[in-house]
């Protein structure tokens, strides 16, 4: 239905495909609305004493789904009949309706099978993400009529925002991750910087090393949590089994656990940075300290929290994760600074180095302040209305960490794998030349010595078979000179002109005519074969002025 058919007029076939990216960030919206809908249904089916009916269920599905795009929900049924904030976003939940959106928009953009015209990106852009909210609004319509309506505030942001970021992105892979449109506004000089190969590979090298050192820092976080899970396994089991009675219960606390788990690897980060993780409007965890009076509600993952008091050194040592991530950032920084394929003159220098594990270490604490802000956020008033890392806090804890880390590790790094070895590993250019002519040099002696061997071997072994003369002769054939093509010079000869001439002749029958000597003047005497005495034929047949034979 929605293919573009070579029949229609080009402006036909544009709407046909901005409708068609509509209804493309539609299904997207519907499928993940609908995949969390059945995961909330079957767990209320499966719950032998539901508290409320199949419609709440629905709109308790509709209301996580929106929580999934950053949108904040607002608790109604509370102890105290006082409306409360819920906006810590499991991260889990976000991959899913994201990954839908990216996925859209980058199947509108692309071209279809067997026609090389594109979409325009702009417009799948935009038709993706109206088809995507539009559905994303009708379900904010729905869930207000339940227990978990969402903020209408952030209805416009973070969920609008996340929608068209992934849209973007998807938009941007379709096209082949251009940087042209990024530059548009950007002054002449970055334009033509951004166009050499040099800036391309450092861009390159400064994003791996950031995104290293995100993922050294969320995978140490991780860490961090599993180990103090292991060493409160007994209050965490205890706060397990009061959550859950029935097996439908621990199932689902089970699975808001595991969609919690990149959010607790985050506090963990945050905790190993310095800044730590706030436990209500009173409470820190540091570790040098964890002091003040933590409003913690009763859940398994909430068990890993240090014991509150000075740090030890137990606690210290979550200090690792960020020396980690700085060294991640310095080792990616050193890879591109100085590659394993290159040369001297081709590494950068020391100044470049630095600066580009500068730049790491930035990205690195942007992508750690925006993974906080994400892995936060209010649970409630009074004191749940602080929960989580404050992001500008970790992320300036990170780009410190990995920038003091990373810039003089770089720089060892690189001065490492440029040194001097004792068997030549790196060479400089002439020398790399000059010992690559020389291994093609040896390889092909080595392949004419194999010819000559297997040829010798062939020889002598027909030989003894054979006679003794034909056995010597073939034996002889592989020192023979290589073949020589016979020049094309007999070809213009008398004899071979006489023959071609000849045998034209005979095959005319007869109908050849005498052509003479000269033209305009008598002819030639003509002999039996019909040819002119003293003429000889050229590769038509005519003869050939001024050429003649012996008589």
């Amino acid at each position: 239905m929605t293919e573009r058919s070579p029949m229609l007029p080009a402006e036909r076939s544009r709407s046909t495909a901005l409708a068609s990216a509509f209804v493309r960030g539609a299904i997207a919206a519907g499928l993940g609305l609908g995949s969390l809908s059945v995961l909330v249904m079957v767990l209320w089916i499966s719950s032998p004493y539901p508290d409320s009916g199949p419609g709440e269920a629905l709109h308790a599905a509709t209301g996580l789904w929106l929580l999934a795009h950053g949108a904040e929900l607002i608790r109604t049924d509370t102890l105290s009949g006082n409306p409360a904030p819920v906006a810590t976003v499991p991260l889990l939940l976000v991959v899913l309706p994201v990954w839908l959106v990216h996925r859209a928009a980058r199947d509108s953009a692309e071209p279809e099978e067997g026609s090389a015209v594109r979409h325009s990106a702009v417009g799948a852009f935009f038709a993706v993400t109206a088809g995507y909210l539009l559905v994303a609004l009708a379900a904010a319509a729905y869930a207000r009529g339940g227990g978990l309506p969402a903020e209408r505030t952030s209805l416009a942001f973070p969920l609008t925002a996340v929608v068209a970021g992934a849209a973007g992105a998807g938009v941007w892979a379709a096209c082949g991750r251009p940087l042209g449109p990024l530059m548009v506004w950007a002054p002449l000089r970055l334009q033509e910087a951004v166009a050499r190969s040099r800036f391309r590979s450092g861009t390159q090298t400064v994003l791996r090393s950031a995104a290293a050192g995100v993922a050294v820092l969320l995978g140490g976080g991780a860490l961090v949590v599993a180990v103090a899970l292991l060493w409160h396994g007994g209050a965490a089991r205890e706060s397990y089994l009061a959550l859950s009675g029935h097996r439908a219960d621990r199932v689902a606390v089970l699975l808001l656990a595991l969609a919690l788990v990149p959010n607790a690897a985050m506090w963990g980060a945050a905790y190993g940075l310095g800044p730590g993780f706030a436990l209500g409007t009173d409470a820190t965890a540091t570790p040098l300290a964890f002091a003040g009076h933590p409003a913690l509600p009763d859940f398994p993952l909430l068990a890993a929290v240090p014991s509150p008091g000075p740090g030890t050194a137990a606690n210290w040592a979550a200090v690792a994760v960020p020396v980690a991530a700085g060294l991640a950032v310095a080792r990616f920084t050193a890879r591109g600074a100085a590659p394993d394929d290159g040369v001297r003159e081709e590494a950068w220098g020391p100044r470049d180095t630095a600066f580009a594990a500068v730049l790491g270490a930035v990205g690195c604490g942007a992508g750690a302040a925006v993974l906080a802000a994400a892995s936060g956020g209010p649970m409630g008033t009074g004191a749940l209305a602080e929960f989580g890392p404050v992001w500008w806090l970790v992320g300036s804890a990170a780009l410190v960490w990995t920038a003091v880390i990373g810039v003089p590790v770089a720089l060892l790094l690189r001065f490492w794998r440029l040194r001097e070895h004792p068997w030549g590993w790196r060479r400089d250019p002439a020398e790399r030349a000059d010992g690559e002519t020389k291994e093609r040099a040896d390889g092909k002696e080595d392949r004419a010595d194999g010819k000559e061997n297997r040829a010798d071997g062939k020889g002598e072994g027909e030989a003894t078979g054979r006679s003794g003369g034909e056995g010597e002769a073939e034996a002889r054939l592989p020192d023979s000179e290589p073949y020589e093509f016979l020049s094309a010079d007999p070809w213009h000869e008398d004899g071979a002109r006489k023959a071609r001439w000849a045998s034209l002749r005979k095959s005319s029958g007869g109908l050849m005519a005498d052509f003479p000597a000269v033209p305009g003047g008598d002819s030639p005497p003509v002999k039996s074969g019909g040819t002119p005495a003293g003429r000889v034929p050229d590769a038509q047949g005519h003869p050939e002025p001024g050429r003649g034979t012996a008589s």
